[in-house]
C-alpha cells in the first residue's frame, strides 16, 4: 500500500515526465490501488504546491473523458536568469560572421539553453488546439522538439534537401529573405494530415520569407497555423512578410564589431 507522500511524489514525477498528457483519476486509482477520493486529495495538494512554489499549472478536465495534466511554466526569476545569460552569450562580438550573420548554432544545440527557450515558447501555445509543431531544418529543430514535447505533439520538419526516406513529398519554391536566393522547401506527405492545425517554431526571423513559405507549404495541406514562435527576430527590415508571431529576443543592432540584443521578457 502506497502512502500519501509516495503517491504525490509519483504523480508529480509522472506528470512532469509527460507534460500536457491527460491522465484520468481512474488511471491513478489502478496504479496505486487507492480510492478516488484519496487521489483527488493528492491532486489538490499537488496543485497547491505548484501554485505556491511555481513550476507549472495543474489543469483539470471534467467529464467522462477528463482527468488531470501538467502544463509546465517556468518561474519568472528563472526566465530572467536564462534570458540574461543568453543575451550575454549571444552578444559576444566573437560570434559575428562575415556577411552580417551571427554564429548561434552552439546555443541552439546546447540542451540547457534549447530546453529553456522551448519552455518559454511553449507557454504561448498552451491554449491552442494544435495537432502538430512544424519547423524548418536545421537550427529550429531542437526548439521545435522541445516545444512539441511540452505540448505533447508530433513534429513535422520541412526540408531543403529531400531524402529517399521521406517518401512522397510536396515541394514549393520561395525567395529567402536573408540570401535573396530562390530555394526549395519540401514536406513529407506522411508527416502531416490534411485539415490539421499547427504551431510553427523557428530559431530566427529577418524578413520573414522563409516562415511565410513554410506557412504556404502547410496551407497546401489545408493546415491552419495556430501560432508562430521564434527565438530571435531581427529589427530590420521592420516590415516583415508575416505579421502574427511571437519572439523571445529582438536583435536591435548588428555591426562588424557589435551585437545588441534585448529580451521581450
Amino acid at each position: 500500500m502506497y502512502t500519501k507522500k509516495q503517491r504525490i511524489a509519483a504523480i508529480s514525477a509522472l506528470l512532469a515526465q509527460n507534460p500536457n498528457r491527460l491522465y484520468s483519476l481512474e488511471y491513478f486509482q489502478k496504479l496505486f490501488g487507492a480510492a478516488k477520493s484519496s487521489i483527488s486529495e493528492d491532486i489538490a495538494v499537488l496543485r497547491q504546491s505548484l501554485e505556491e512554489l511555481g513550476g507549472g499549472k495543474l489543469q483539470t478536465v471534467a467529464g467522462p473523458h477528463g482527468g488531470v495534466r501538467l502544463l509546465p511554466v517556468m518561474p519568472l526569476q528563472a526566465k530572467d536568469r536564462l534570458c540574461d545569460e543568453l543575451i550575454r552569450e549571444m552578444s559576444d562580438s566573437s560570434r559575428i560572421l562575415p556577411g552580417g550573420f551571427i554564429y548561434l548554432a552552439d546555443l541552439f544545440y546546447t540542451p540547457r539553453f534549447a530546453d529553456g527557450m522551448a519552455q518559454m515558447m511553449a507557454e504561448w501555445f498552451y491554449g491552442t488546439k494544435a495537432d502538430l509543431v512544424a519547423t524548418i531544418e536545421t537550427k529550429g529543430i531542437p526548439l521545435a522538439m522541445g516545444v512539441a514535447r511540452l505540448l505533447n505533439l508530433p513534429v513535422a520538419i520541412a526540408r531543403r534537401d529531400v531524402k529517399p526516406t521521406d517518401g512522397p513529398v510536396f515541394s514549393i519554391n520561395y525567395l529567402s529573405g536573408s540570401s535573396r536566393r530562390l530555394q526549395t522547401m519540401s514536406l513529407s506527405r506522411r508527416m502531416v494530415r490534411e485539415g490539421a492545425r499547427a504551431v510553427v517554431i523557428d530559431d530566427f526571423i529577418s524578413g520573414g520569407g522563409t516562415l511565410k513559405a513554410l506557412c504556404g507549404l502547410l496551407a497546401e495541406f489545408k493546415i491552419e497555423v495556430e501560432g508562430i514562435g521564434v527565438a530571435i527576430v531581427n529589427k530590420y527590415p521592420q516590415k516583415k512578410k508575416i505579421k502574427q508571431f511571437q519572439a523571445l529576443f529582438l536583435l536591435e543592432e548588428l555591426s562588424e564589431s557589435h551585437i545588441d540584443l534585448i529580451s521581450y521578457k
